[in-house]
């Protein structure tokens, strides 16, 4: 969900999410947020509706890769790009059935949908911060985890988001990042004409909104294969790194650490 914010004198190409009519950076992550600021008030609906219920179970598979860290009371952990917090909070259940209480912090650039988080954990020892996630205002080696889901292929810029998470992880510190992929074969042409036809009716028809709708599949095309995925964590000094598939390919969860 977040993007970049970038100097207003300055006209920088795109080099990450690129939503139409953008013509650099600056107006990327502009219209990324104004997008996600549109659809707020249902994005839970919808994420839920359009993947079939699917959501939930990539963020607990998520959620339980890590439960190595979550389970330590020490551990801190950044979610960025949180949106309304569902990635967040499967984090935080994870935590718990270790009887752990790590602090998880949760991050996006969308007022909006901080406040739908905001809401929703209510009584729940979770943290929400508004932050641009190219321009985090968190000290080096804050976190010892750092998750994203479905948000970072939102980004302007993949390489600065990476340095950035890069930056605010401990030495040792890991990375998770579930997004969406395109699967091969009869998989992934079903697949694609769900994800470019059905899914944006059924969202426009929902959301009453086109634009999000007719970027989302646009957006995931435009993302890297997992190999350039993988290939651009290095770059940014991962030292070890890993693609994990879900459900045929639909999702997957790239994994990093640091040092």
């Amino acid at each position: 969900m977040a993007s970049s914010a970038e100097n207003p004198k300055q006209s920088v190409p795109v080099i990450g999410a690129a939503p139409e009519g953008a013509v650099d950076r600056q107006q990327a992550a502009a219209k990324v947020r104004e997008m996600f600021t549109s659809i707020a008030p249902r994005y839970d609906l919808l994420n839920h509706v359009l993947s079939m219920q699917v959501d939930r179970l990539w963020w607990r598979r998520t959620a339980r890769t890590f439960g190595h860290v979550l389970r330590r009371n020490d551990a801190m952990v950044l979610d960025l790009c949180c949106g309304t917090g569902d990635m967040t909070a499967a984090l935080l259940a994870r935590a718990q059935k270790s009887g752990a209480t790590p602090r998880i912090v949760g991050a996006d650039f969308s007022h909006a949908m901080l406040q739908r988080a905001t809401i929703k954990s209510i009584g729940k020892p979770l943290r929400w911060m508004e932050a641009d996630a190219l321009n985090l205002p968190l000290p080096d080696g804050t976190f010892d985890l750092v998750t994203t889901a479905f948000g970072f292929r939102n980004l302007a810029d993949y390489d600065a988001g990476l340095r950035e998470i890069y930056r605010v992880l401990k030495n040792g510190g890991e990375l998770g990042i579930l997004d969406f992929g395109e699967p091969k074969g009869v998989v992934g042409a079903v697949y694609r004409t769900y994800f470019r036809f059905v899914l944006p009716a059924v969202g426009t028809m929902i959301s009453g909104i086109k634009g999000p709708y007719k970027y989302l599949p646009a957006s995931v095309a435009r993302f890297p294969a997992p190999e350039e995925m993988l290939k651009r964590m290095r770059a940014a000094g991962f030292s070890e790194v890993s693609w994990s598939p879900h459900t045929l390919g639909i999702a997957g969860l790239y994994w990093g650490k640091k040092g």
